[in-house]
């Protein structure tokens, strides 16, 4: 039995069932969901710092001009006043998603991940302009992840799209899905598909830092499913979090689930938006390389690893230029930490900051090293080249792997002696 003997149905269109998650910032690049539309799954893109995305992509001067506006501010607790420009926010989110739908050319589809723990200064605001211009722009389908809220369906209801769009959430616990699926039958707007993350996810975890592991992506997915059944709700789940070989998806599309979604191996694909050397590293990793902590100002706990530049940071707050973490009063937990460090700094000694990073920056930079927890199986997937450097599939190379591979075999793709392939 194959991936590739089930097919994912939304509306009247049927997919092969393999969906890519969206990695920002830019992890999942517009060609890294293209490879995926084009074989006719479903590749996501994500909105996390969109201007600053756009500005390494298209040489706009969105972060320049908000931190040249907010320059008087730098160096201030206070991030109070610190807002950002709602039409160039829209602006940046449909040239992002223009540019990469305009490119479709297979089967598949391209969704927009927008993790709404982004709340940017001003929550509903921005994110209402950020999922409104990723349907002005034709985006396929919106996953909604990353602190669902149950005000999300109404800030878009009354987009033109908001019937028309493929729209979906990320869960880890029946609870969440039965306070949210409340709202939504309230509106009259179902979600077109459910993805239930489970604790061996990447990045950020839908679990506390002490509890994630007692819970397993099977139980959770089989409550999900089992509760849908009984409420007569007629929806897809996408199961996703540790799923590394075809032989595992398949044992979620045989008890139930709809289709998968994957990021870990394709962080190291060669259309991965990380840096090569980055990719070798994810490559090195061994299992006690891979640790969850809390040093998330969105209060999530993450996995990432232990290596990352991010956890060694004693950074001025970036929030002038970037900012996407602070909350309605312009607050963030980096900018508290790095201030009270300050305050309590012993002269002559090196600043000490702990418990906390400055995510928007590590994101940004590359620093921030979130990973799956079968991260230190990548090795297993790849070829180590002569000059000691690991080879870097290609997404399609690792799509068709998960597509056409049986049992647990993984294909590893031909081997080319050349640095950086």
């Amino acid at each position: 039995m194959k991936v590739d003997n089930f097919r994912l149905q939304l509306g009247n269109k049927e997919y092969v069932p393999i969906v890519i998650g969206g990695m920002g910032v830019n992890i999942s690049t517009t060609e890294l969901a293209l490879a995926a539309e084009k074989l006719g799954g479903i590749g996501h893109i994500s909105d996390a710092e969109v201007c600053y995305v756009c500005d390494q992509l298209f040489s706009s001067t969105y972060v320049t001009r908000k931190r040249k506006k907010y320059s008087y501010n730098t160096g201030n607790p206070d991030k109070s006043t610190v807002y950002f420009d709602l039409e160039e926010i829209a602006e940046a989110q449909k040239r992002y998603v223009e540019h990469t739908v305009s490119q479709k050319s297979g089967n598949g589809a391209i969704f927009l991940n927008c993790m709404e723990k982004l709340t940017m200064r001003s929550s509903s605001d921005t994110l209402r302009t950020r999922l409104s211009a990723a349907m002005d722009a034709g985006i396929d389908g919106l996953t909604l992840a990353a602190g669902l809220n149950l005000r999300t369906l109404d800030l878009i209801k009354d987009h033109p799209r908001f019937h028309d769009v493929n729209l979906g959430i990320i869960i880890s616990s029946m609870r969440a899905l039965s306070i949210f699926m409340k709202r939504a039958v309230k509106l009259q707007r179902l979600p077109d598909y459910i993805i239930v993350e489970g604790p061996l996810a990447g990045g950020h975890l839908g679990f506390g830092p002490e509890e994630w592991q007692t819970y397993d992506l099977k139980t959770i997915t089989a409550e999900v499913t089992a509760f849908l059944k009984q409420e007569g709700f007629d929806i897809p789940v996408i199961a996703a979090g540790g799923i590394f070989t075809g032989g595992d998806a398949v044992e979620f599309l045989r008890s139930g689930a709809s289709a998968v979604q994957v990021a870990t191996r394709f962080t190291i694909a060669k259309e991965s938006g990380l840096p090569f050397d980055v990719k070798q590293q994810y490559l090195d990793a061994d299992r006690e390389d891979i640790v969850v902590n809390t040093v998330s100002p969105t209060g999530y706990p993450m996995r990432m690893l232990k290596q990352s530049p991010a956890l060694k940071y004693k950074i001025v707050p970036n929030c002038e230029a970037l900012g996407y973490l602070l909350d309605n009063n312009g607050a963030c937990g980096y900018i508290d930490a790095y201030y009270e460090a300050l305050e309590s700094k012993e002269q002559g000694r090196p600043l000490s900051i702990t418990g906390q990073t400055c995510l928007c920056t590590a994101m940004a930079r590359y620093d921030c090293w979130t990973c799956g927890e079968t991260t230190w199986r990548l090795k297993d997937t790849t070829n180590r080249l002569g000059d000691g450097s690991w080879q870097l599939p290609t997404a399609g190379d690792i799509f068709r792997d998960y597509q056409f591979s049986e049992d647990q075999r993984i294909q590893k793709p031909g081997i080319v002696e050349k640095v950086g392939s």
